[in-house]
């Protein structure tokens, strides 16, 4: 019973060493932190992927574009959670694509090539943003995915080096008088996995969301630059 008493988690915690119990504290604080950007990212990849979708139904069933711009305008003036990241792309084209227009007024039938370069440029900048958004906490995800087993292992190191420079004050070496000190180091290996295990799995599964999309808006910015140009002649 002294053994198993010995041996729990939270003993082996509270007996490790100063240095080893930092890097515990240090993998949690990480795992806290990875987890809540797991979430979030998770939450914002599904409503970008919901609100895409519902906007490509609006605007391939053969909406007019002037309808669907003033609706993009009213509902980006009511709050940013209200339009999808395609709908402000959209919204970026069009704005631009109408003061261009405006500004060229009757010469606008002859200067189609300024009126389409001036929406696709806008558009690349509203998708380079929206990526960078989607983006956003990636790399901190996959720095913990990488970085989180080799700070536990660290400890681990750390707390096996102190177990055996224990056995020079002992008289006979034996495994019981090395384990609970092995026992703790391993357990800094332990949190390190339980901190990178989940962040690469949610890194490699947002990277492939995000890049799924990234094809989507890239696919109706081709599409959408084509509708506008048949609008420019």
């Amino acid at each position: 019973m002294n053994v198993t008493q010995d041996l729990s988690f939270i003993t082996l915690i509270t007996n490790a060493s100063v240095l080893v119990q930092l890097v515990m504290a240090l993998l949690l604080a990480v795992s806290v932190m990875s987890w809540t950007y797991i979430f979030r990212k998770m939450f914002a990849i599904r409503s970008a992927r919901s609100q895409t979708e519902e906007f490509e139904r609006a605007f391939w069933s053969g909406g007019n574009l002037a309808t669907l711009y003033q609706d993009a305008t009213s509902n980006r003036r009511k709050g940013a959670g209200q339009t999808g990241a395609l709908e402000r792309i959209f919204e970026a084209g069009m704005d631009e694509f109408n003061k261009v227009k405006a500004s060229l007024g009757h010469k606008s039938a002859g200067d189609s090539a300024a009126l389409l370069d001036g929406a696709r440029r806008a558009m690349r900048a509203a998708y380079q943003r929206e990526m960078d958004a989607l983006e956003s906490h990636l790399a901190f995800l996959a720095s913990v995915g990488s970085v989180s087993p080799y700070v536990g292992l660290f400890g681990t190191v750390w707390g096996i080096m102190n177990a055996f420079r224990g056995l020079a004050n002992v008289q006979q070496a034996t495994l019981a008088a090395v384990a609970p000190g092995i026992a703790e180091a391993l357990i800094a290996t332990a949190i390190g996995l339980f901190a990178a295990i989940p962040a690469v799995v949610a890194y490699n599964r947002f990277s492939h969301d995000v890049d799924r999309l990234a094809i989507r808006f890239e696919s109706f910015i081709e599409e959408f630059s084509n509708i506008l140009q048949r609008q420019a002649r």
